[in-house]
């Protein structure tokens, strides 16, 4: 790699072959990184290279992808983010997540801008990486142990203190292949979407570990980056008067119930009247909190949260996100926020998707409670609206695939509720790709941006959106109604592309939530002087390549919509009686239009991919 490409790079990928126990690395060069950035860039790269059409999820031949990019590692506050990509079970179709913590800048500091697994291991093994080198070690031993004790035990094996080096891994959900299974670590940072932890365990990996070490490479501009950077972190801290800080993602609860967009007993109601004492206000206000803040962030709105009243009284644990207080708190019916805290701690450990399993769940519940399913089906548990403890029950359960109710419902709420079939299966919340949404409401106020999203995204997860829309930071006009079909499809699609950059870069989105600043800090970092139009053109050249890997590999216009209950009209609260699905044909018409797809197959054309540098996929289509 030339000096040059090494500003913001460390200038290799590392490649691991579990089939047979070898491992070597790459030059990265300058071409690729200018072309694909980092992070989601680069892994989308890879994927559409190495997996072609006919290689299944389980497949050896899939490939792990862990990427990282070009902010990781430096000043910015945050910049530790780790970008995971496969072809994943849940769609069988592309998959992307990030987590933070430390593994980004860690597995940057061995020498490493990526990590590509492909084979399986005759049996469990975790990868260690130091100084540039690495090394495959048995772990049989850790079979069976949560995400947390393989961390503690990986760890002392190691002889390294808690922050010598970060640890990411899967639980019992990722070895026996539960769908929805994630990859965890550095203490609760998930990477949770389109079942990462289920092809990590289908390749008989455990764990990957990375050693601290020290920063070898440089920056174009540190005095810029460093003042850039400080603009960042003051925007993230004081953005929106400073709720994230104060109050975590949790503390916009009962604004998302007052929008309508609480989902509440698996879209039966949008009534929960106790939402108050369930959102970031009450949790740091009457539960005791302490910082564990991400690399070098302070931001610091990773908290852990000992619960101070109520049954579970004393219990410790991380505090839960927003999702995860609305997938444990009114999805199933709770009105305990120390019981939702356990919830939380409970799913990370066993190493499974909360948005996926509160969906799960609760269409459980809700067939438990309408009569589908008795104590027959459910092996002797209780599952009615609000019983936690048989819903941590179950949550193991499914974790190992005991039992009928176990075993089905580890195939996620869409497999699961088409295999029950009749009236049932009119009730689960999905995506017809396959996978569940994040817990909101997306019929509800300002979410039908997500909503669409997350029927359109050719990663498993939102691409375009998040945390809804803000076109004030990318210098566009506000929507002005947000129930509006056109105004929605119109601008989703405008929008898409920036968030797919900031997945590049390595960082965190809550620590820099403003791409205009994120920007600045990349060209701080690389020199390259890029504009937003470069970074937005960046993201779309991901998307569309993306979009070529899922057609060849299956995609159908036609899964490109909600489930009957997903795309539902509220039967009460504040968004009573909107419909979403009274134009959705044409909001796909006009989507696919705008981003320069045929709006007969939604395939890109070849004239959008001639532009976005993408020629050479032409002929794939």
């Amino acid at each position: 790699m030339t000096e040059l490409t090494k500003i913001g790079y460390a200038g290799k990928v590392l490649r691991v072959d579990l089939t047979e126990g070898k491992t070597w690395s790459e030059e990265l060069d300058e071409a690729t990184v200018k072309k694909w950035v980092g992070g989601i860039g680069l892994g989308a790269k890879y994927l559409y290279e190495e997996v072609p059409p006919g290689v299944q999820w389980s497949d050896p031949q899939n490939r792990l992808i862990w990427t990282t990019g070009p902010l990781a590692g430096t000043d910015v506050a945050g910049a530790a983010t780790i970008n995971i990509m496969t072809k994943g079970p849940m769609t069988n179709l592309a998959g992307a997540s990030q987590a933070n913590g430390f593994m980004g800048t860690y597995m940057k500091f061995c020498g490493f801008d990526g990590i590509i697994f492909q084979g399986k291991s005759p049996h469990l093994v975790y990868l260690v990486i130091k100084d540039g080198s690495a090394e495959i070690r048995d772990a049989r031993h850790l079979a069976g142990k949560d995400v947390a004790e393989t961390e503690d035990a990986i760890k002392k094996e190691l002889g390294v203190k808690k922050l010598g080096a970060s640890v990411f891994g899967i639980g019992p959900a990722g070895e026996n292949l539960v769908r929805c299974a994630c990859i965890t670590g550095d203490a609760g940072h998930v990477a949770a979407h389109n079942g990462l932890g289920a092809v990590m365990g289908s390749k008989n990996l455990k764990a990957v570990v990375a050693y601290r070490g020290k920063r070898n490479f440089d920056v174009f501009d540190p005095e810029l980056l460093k003042k850039k950077a400080k603009e960042q972190i003051e925007f993230a801290i004081n953005r929106g008067g400073g709720g994230l800080y104060k109050w975590g993602t949790g503390g916009g609860f009962s604004r998302i119930y007052g929008e309508g967009s609480l989902p509440v007993k698996n879209y039966t109601t949008n009534i929960y009247p106790i939402h108050e004492k369930m959102g970031g206000q009450y949790l740091r206000s009457h539960f005791k909190i302490r910082s564990r803040p991400c690399y070098k962030c302070t931001l610091a709105h990773v908290k852990e949260v000992t619960v101070t009243e109520g049954p579970y009284k004393g219990f410790v644990g991380e505090e839960p996100e927003y999702e995860q207080l609305a997938a444990w708190g009114p999805q199933i019916g709770n009105t305990d926020l120390g019981a939702v805290v356990m919830l939380t701690n409970e799913v990370d450990k066993l190493g499974m998707d909360c948005n996926e399993m509160g969906w799960t769940v609760g269409w459980a519940m809700e067939c438990f409670e309408k009569g589908v399913f008795t104590t027959k089906e459910t092996d002797g548990l209780d599952l009615s609206w609000g019983n936690v403890e048989a819903v941590k029950e179950l949550l193991n359960r499914i974790a190992r695939r005991q039992g009928y109710l176990g075993n089905l419902l580890a195939e996620g709420v869409m497999r699961a509720s088409q295999k029950v079939g009749g009236e049932a299966a009119s009730w689960a919340v999905y995506s017809k790709k396959g996978s569940a949404p994040r817990t909101h409401d997306h019929r509800g106020k300002n979410r039908w941006f997500e909503l669409l999203d997350t029927c359109f995204t050719n990663t498993s997860t939102i691409e375009a959106t998040w945390g809804g829309v803000q076109p004030e930071l990318v210098d566009m006009e506000p929507v002005k109604d947000v129930f509006s079909h056109e105004e929605v499809s119109t601008f989703n699609a405008k929008y898409n592309g920036i968030r797919q950059f900031d997945d590049c870069l390595g960082t965190c989105r809550f620590a820099a939530p403003a791409p205009k600043l994120a920007l600045a800090c990349f060209n701080a970092v690389t020199g390259w002087g890029w504009n937003l139009q470069d970074a937005f053109t960046v993201g779309r050249r991901i998307i569309n390549l993306l979009r070529v890997f899922n057609f060849r590999h299956g995609l159908k216009k036609e899964d490109e919509r909600p489930s009957v209950r997903y795309g539902s009209i509220p039967v009460d609260g504040p968004a009573k009686g909107v419909n979403i699905m009274e134009k959705w044909d044409w909001m796909v018409e006009n989507y696919y239009k705008l981003m320069g797809w045929d709006t007969a197959t939604g395939k890109p054309l070849p004239e959008t991919l001639e532009k976005l540098d993408l020629k050479e996929i032409v002929a794939d289509l």
